[in-house]
Order: structure tokens, then sequence, then C-alpha cells
């Protein structure tokens, strides 16, 4: 059976993004680490799974943060050729500045390596630009979330890799129509 996979950092609303395409109500809280290992959902003909967060967790050890980080690559690894699509979900509001923050400290963002790392195992990835509605400036947004993963701005030319939602309000019209597109070209 071919997967969805939703991946990203702590707390940037996987769980909620999945419960809104799904309709399946997931745990979600306001704070990181609610979901610990990945949670498969059945969907029409797929598995849609929910993987767990990654990055600062408040009141986690460094070495549990370290386990989930492993744990989710070797899920990758050992799943890529199933995995029809990764949607890598990202907190609009604060992804240029996080990745700036770790870039500032010549360290490669957890993000950017995700993405990179998804590419390599061949997963074709979305990138849904969560709580897009806290916004201001939505293209000057995008296009920076563009750029830090190597995609040169305008954002506008990555619509079928870079989709802006807001799940908590249902807004997933458009990510709704990239992951049908690409399954199509899938199957």
């Amino acid at each position: 059976m071919k997967e969805i996979i939703f991946v990203g950092r702590s707390n940037v609303g996987k769980s909620t993004l999945v419960t809104a395409l799904t309709g399946k109500k997931l745990p979600a809280g306001k704070r990181p680490g609610v979901t610990r290992k990945p949670r498969h959902i059945p969907y029409q003909n797929l598995q849609v799974t929910d993987m767990p967060g990654f990055g600062f967790m408040r009141g986690a050890t460094d070495e549990s943060q370290e386990a989930i980080k492993d744990n989710i690559v070797h899920y990758l690894e050992k799943n890529a050729k199933n995995i029809a699509l990764a949607v890598m979900v990202v907190n609009a509001t604060s992804f240029s500045e996080i990745v700036d923050r770790w870039n500032g400290r010549n360290e490669v963002p957890v993000e950017v390596e995700l993405f990179e790392f998804l590419h390599e195992l061949d997963i074709y990835v979305i990138v849904a630009a969560n709580k897009i509605d806290k916004v201001d400036d939505i293209d000057r947004t995008l296009d920076g979330i563009a750029e830090r993963l190597g995609m040169s701005p305008p954002w506008k030319q990555w619509i079928d890799s870079i989709v802006p939602v807001c799940a908590k309000k249902g807004n997933i019209g458009e990510l709704k129509k990239l992951i049908q597109v690409r399954l199509g070209k899938v199957r």
C-alpha cells in the first residue's frame, strides 16, 4: 500500500493537518512531543503517516530528541520504496528565522537536512507552509522558505512543491489538489 508521510519540526501542525485531510481526529497539543511514534491512518487506498516531530522539545532530554530523529531517519530509509510522497510541514511564521539562526551558527538546519534527505531517498516532497493566516506578506514569506530550501524565488514557480495552508482553519484545498496530482503520477 502506498504511503503519504507528514514530517517536520515539533509543533508545526502535522497532526492537525492530517486531521484536516483525513477527517480522522488525532491527538494534538500546544506543547511539542504529543506524537512519539509514527501514527498510521488508512485514507482512501493509502496509508497516511503522521510522523513525530523533531527538534527542540521543552522537557525532553537531548538523548530523547536525538533518538526521535534517529527513529525518523530509520523509518524513512526502511519505507522509502512505499512512500508516494512526503508532506514536509513548516511553520510559515518562524521557518526562515529558525533556518537563519542555525545557519548563523554554521550548522545545517534540521529542516533543510530533512528536505535534502527525502530527495536523496527519491521521495517527492511537498512543503506545506502552515499557519499562513498569521503571515503579513505571504509572497515574501514563501519566497524566503523556497530560498532557504535551495529553490530560487519566486515561490510561485514551485507551486507543485510549496503550498500555503492553514490546518487549524481547514484551508487545505490546494494541498489536496497537489496530493491528488502527485498520486496520479505515481500509480
